[in-house]
């Protein structure tokens, strides 16, 4: 098991503060040969990709991705505009990559940014693909963003139960990914910050191998956040870690100004 650890961050908003702690880890699985998984989580952005196509193509996909996204943040500027032209410029580099150059190459990406620009803080969550954020809060858990799949369309169209979806033999068919063919525009939802709010962004191995309630049970009995990403990772694979397996979570604590309690590190 990856060794995994906390990191902590005060960010002044308007009114007073939020206290944000996070950890992250990734791991290739006990049936892959190589992590086509890769992951950026440093404030204010939280990102997981999951590549596709040929032996390395993916890898290289889901890792362009990541390092175009991370030079965004570094920037000090999220917004879905810079997100956008990052997403263009790694497709472009996925496209010149001798490597990377099956048709089915390609990857998801989906996270969340911080918000500050405004009034009061928001979180922005962005979606391609089929890896997935979800928010619990007041003790239940929902998935934030829509899947981009053939079994998702096959849900919504009321062709096909949830549970049915589950095992449905075309499960791993994206239908959106980042990509020398495909566009580049992500799904946004913009949520409020709450105090107490806790998110998990993950690729598919963590949804193959753990149901929503499972998410669930590990957050509960996790307060931590570097406990709560080991033991999603520990149960994945004992659940047989057919696929890369990554996972962020993310807690959120909200102090009003005068408040002089404080998140532990």
């Amino acid at each position: 098991m990856p060794e995994v650890s906390t990191q902590s961050l005060a960010v002044p908003v308007p009114g007073g503060v939020l206290e944000l702690s996070w950890a992250a880890v990734t791991d290739t699985g006990r049936r892959r040969e190589v992590n086509q998984d890769a992951m950026f989580a440093s404030y204010p952005l939280f990102v997981v990709a999951d590549g596709m196509g040929g032996h390395v193509g993916g890898e290289i996909a889901s890792a362009s991705t990541i390092e175009r996204l991370h030079a965004v943040a570094d920037s000090g500027t999220v917004t879905p505009k810079t997100i956008e032209k990052a997403l263009a410029r790694a497709v472009k580099d996925i496209a010149s990559h001798p490597e990377a150059t099956d048709e089915g190459t390609g990857t998801t990406v989906t996270g969340v940014f911080l918000d500050t620009s405004g009034d009061a803080p928001h979180w922005v969550t962005l979606n391609i693909g089929d890896s997935r954020v979800y928010l619990m809060r007041d003790g239940a858990i929902v998935q934030i963003t829509t899947d981009h799949s053939v079994v998702q369309e096959l849900v919504a169209a009321g062709r096909l139960s949830p549970e049915e979806a589950e095992n449905h033999p075309y499960g791993n068919v994206i239908t959106r990914a980042v990509g020398p063919s495909d566009g580049v525009e992500p799904d946004y939802v913009r949520l409020d910050a709450f105090d107490g709010d806790r998110f998990v962004i993950c690729s598919d191995g963590l949804t193959k191998e753990l149901t929503d309630y499972g998410i669930r049970h590990f957050l509960e009995v996790n307060a931590d956040p570097a406990d709560a990403v080991s033991a999603m990772l520990e149960a994945a694979l004992e659940n047989g870690g057919r696929d890369n397996i990554t996972i962020i979570v993310l807690d959120v604590a909200r102090r009003a100004d005068g408040d002089s309690s404080t998140a532990e590190d």
